[in-house]
């Protein structure tokens, strides 16, 4: 078992601690100086900003485990299992495009947003230009080395290769390698519970029929035999049931809640301004 892997926002992150930091000496400044109406006013409205921060900045993340993928939004949290991962893309966010119900119907499959990974298709086909340019042989004279990779080549590598894009990028390949992955897994274990519950009947049915020969006894074994298929088709029954969850018990079908906490750090902060603006 693996250690959860968490994706954000690295620029998410610093706006956050920022704003904590500046709300904290503001606060304290009120608490010192403030003490009229207006102050009252000033230290609901950091609250309040300090709610929204913490919805659109400090909560958004993508949790991967051994179990599948959470989804922490603004608001809501998604949760899937790998199996259920059936595409992982970027466009201006992170997209996981989840089986509906009906794995391989790309008419049943629905698209979740993760606002924890940004992707800027601007910014990256700028330093992907830049990088070109870089690499492009300059022609001699005029001061300028011979033909050649430009020296800055290296360094403009370098920047592309750690841009928030290029972060997004390999988040994309990671989850997607889980996924697939865990798919191929899933069609392993039930490939096996198929051929295992198949061998089982076979055996019954050969026991039964061996004990119970003989034309007196016909009807009990056609009995023990039909109970035996019964029985292996409950086997397999489970074993579907089985396959259709991930080993921690998370189904592979999308579950999507509202957080309370996240909802409570918008309207507790915009109640107490409200009460605060009125008195």
């Amino acid at each position: 078992m693996g250690q959860p892997q968490t994706f954000r926002s690295p620029t998410a992150v610093v706006v956050w601690v920022v704003w904590l930091l500046f709300a904290v000496g503001n606060w304290i400044d009120l608490a010192v100086q403030g003490r009229d109406h207006a102050s009252a006013v000033a230290a609901a409205l950091l609250l309040l900003a300090t709610g929204v921060g913490y919805v659109f900045a400090q909560r958004p993340r993508i949790i991967a485990d051994d179990a599948g993928l959470t989804i922490r939004n603004p608001l809501r949290d998604h949760r899937i299992g790998w199996a259920g991962v059936a595409q992982v893309d970027v466009i201006d966010l992170l997209r996981v495009h989840c089986d509906g119900g009906v794995p391989g119907d790309k008419k049943e499959q629905k698209v979740i947003s993760a606002w924890a990974v940004h992707y800027s298709r601007r910014r990256q086909f700028t330093a992907e230009a830049r990088a070109r340019r870089a690499a492009r042989p300059r022609r001699p004279g005029l001061g300028f080395p011979p033909a050649g990779r430009d020296p800055s080549y290296g360094a403009a590598s370098v920047t592309q290769e750690n841009s928030p894009e290029a972060e997004a990028d390999k988040v994309v390949r990671l989850l997607s390698e889980r996924a697939t992955a865990a798919r191929a897994e899933a069609v392993w274990a039930g490939g096996t519970a198929t051929t295992t519950a198949a061998t089982t009947t076979s055996a019954n049915a050969g026991a039964a029929t061996s004990a119970n020969a003989g034309a007196a006894t016909s009807v009990t074994v056609g009995a023990a035999t039909s109970a035996d298929r019964g029985a292996a088709g409950a086997a397999g029954t489970r074993a579907a049931a089985d396959s259709a969850t991930t080993p921690a018990g998370w189904p592979v079908a999308l579950t999507s809640t509202w957080n309370g906490r996240a909802i409570a750090a918008l309207v507790i902060p915009a109640l107490i301004v409200l009460i605060v603006w009125l008195l």
